[in-house]
């Protein structure tokens, strides 16, 4: 890329003379910056059309413009029309072309993505990701890369769509310790959970639909199983804690087992089900788990539903904050794609020795705080389970919690169904180690008046 050297204003210049000074100082790029958009599906289509639409506010923003100088994806997408713009079947030359300063990755996966940020980087081009697999797998391989080629890699839209979360962390937030976060991060799991609350619904019900309307993929498991969650998850907490990434210690549980009468004696107890990602920094470890959560239905988060997203974080200088917004979608998502396309190039027209780090965190100052296996994290506990309808039974199941240090907080007894001799019994209970509720659910599960497993489902209040 071209720069224009230092242009030294004598002290009777005249007002052209410092004009064209404030525009061209030392080290700053002033030739049009040229992006490389690899995968032209939902969010590649959206990015193209953000940029091409807003294209005047993009280049007053960033001082120059944005060119998008080629287009690499395997297809054609009826969405967005390219106009002259080359289309180049190889995603890999883009890597390769010279004339490049961004590569913007949007084929999703593992491995060619992996492969096609790794050339990028080699060759000195900046890359920008929507892609939270890759992150979250092999984010610590790609920036260690980054860091040695003097490059960067932006990945807001990984987490939570056009939620500005990213940033919100790197840089609101930069000066505060952050205790915990928790997120509605996947808009699928949402959709379905406010569906089964709202109308009565049962999940395969919902299910179906959310696949026929696009939220859920044929093969929902990376959805309603947590894991799209738990990649979310893995990213922001190492901006907020300054761990490695370590997708491979995070718990993950789905909401597939999830039932309609869950959803409704939650409700009776004031709290509602979401599925939430959780990050804690404690003085053992660092929590990290994605599972079916209580929370007292009076908190905000509790009430984001359909397909929305939400992050909550609890900062010691500013206590809460929520984000809200659309978490998936072709242009929510190009919104943050092309808001990290226009950091990367202010960092180019800055020069070089004003750039800084995209991560918030230094590479060298990594905390080697461990993460919490699921058995050492302390929450409360949603009991539920069907008993036989005789005497003695509901303190029998108390005294098991007694003996294992566990106390009841609230407790839901119904009567049987006509003709019915089981009764469903729900019980709240008071913050508790995981592996004791479980050795606990063992022995009642074991009781002869105990029919079937024992549902349980962690209870967070989510309170500063």
């Amino acid at each position: 890329m071209r720069v224009f050297p230092a242009i030294r204003v004598p002290p009777d210049a005249g007002q052209a003379d410092i004009h064209l000074a404030w525009e061209f100082p030392e080290g700053v790029a002033v030739n049009p910056i040229k992006v490389g958009i690899c995968g032209l599906g939902t969010v590649g289509s959206g990015t193209y059309n953000v940029l091409t639409r807003n294209a005047k506010e993009i280049a007053s923003r960033v001082g120059t413009d944005i060119v998008i100088a080629e287009i690499g994806a395997r297809r054609d997408n009826p969405n967005c029309d390219t106009g002259s713009v080359p289309v180049n079947r190889d995603v890999f030359a883009l890597a390769e072309n010279p004339e490049i300063d961004i590569i913007v990755e949007l084929i999703g996966g593992t491995t060619v993505a992996k492969e096609l940020v790794l050339k990028a980087v080699a060759n000195g081009k900046h890359v920008v990701t929507a892609n939270k697999a890759l992150i979250a797998e092999y984010g610590n391989e790609i920036f260690a890369a980054a860091a040695e080629h003097g490059v960067t890699v932006a990945f807001e839209a990984a987490v939570a769509g056009g939620i500005p979360i990213i940033k919100a962390l790197r840089e609101g937030l930069a000066g505060n310790k952050i205790d915990w976060l928790a997120g509605i991060i996947n808009g699928t799991g949402n959709f379905i959970l406010t569906e089964m609350r709202e109308k009565g619904r049962d999940f395969n019900d919902v299910l179906a639909e959310a696949q026929a309307l696009g939220y859920a993929e044929a093969d929902p498991t990376f959805d309603v199983e947590g894991i799209d969650a738990a990649h979310k998850l893995v990213i922001l907490a190492s901006l907020a804690f300054g761990i490695p990434l370590q997708f491979d210690k995070a718990y993950t549980e789905g909401i597939s087992r999830i039932s309609q009468e869950d959803v409704t004696y939650a409700e009776q107890l004031g709290y509602r089900i979401k599925h939430l990602g959780i990050a804690r920094d404690t003085d053992k470890g660092i929590e990290l788990r994605v599972h079916p959560t209580l929370i007292p239905e009076k908190r905000l988060i509790a009430n984001v539903n359909g397909v929305m997203n939400a992050v909550m974080v609890q900062s010691d200088a500013v206590g809460p904050t929520l984000y809200y917004g659309a978490g998936a979608g072709s242009e929510p998502t190009a919104s943050a794609v092309v808001a990290d396309i226009v950091d990367v190039a202010r960092t180019l027209t800055a020069g070089p020795e004003n750039r800084v780090p995209y991560l918030s965190f230094q590479q060298s100052a990594l905390s080697s705080h461990p993460v919490l296996p699921i058995d050492d994290v302390e929450t409360a506990y949603y009991l539920r389970m069907s008993a036989v309808d005789r005497p003695g039974v509901l303190s029998k199941v108390a005294q098991i919690l007694s003996d294992d240090g566990i106390s009841i907080e609230a407790l839901i007894q119904k009567e049987p169904a006509e003709g019915q001799n089981l009764v469903p019994m729900i019980i709240l209970t008071n913050r508790t180690v995981e592996g004791k509720l479980s050795a606990a659910v063992s022995r009642i599960e074991g009781l002869e008046s105990i029919v079937g497993e024992v549902t349980r489902i962690r209870v967070e209040s989510l309170a500063g």
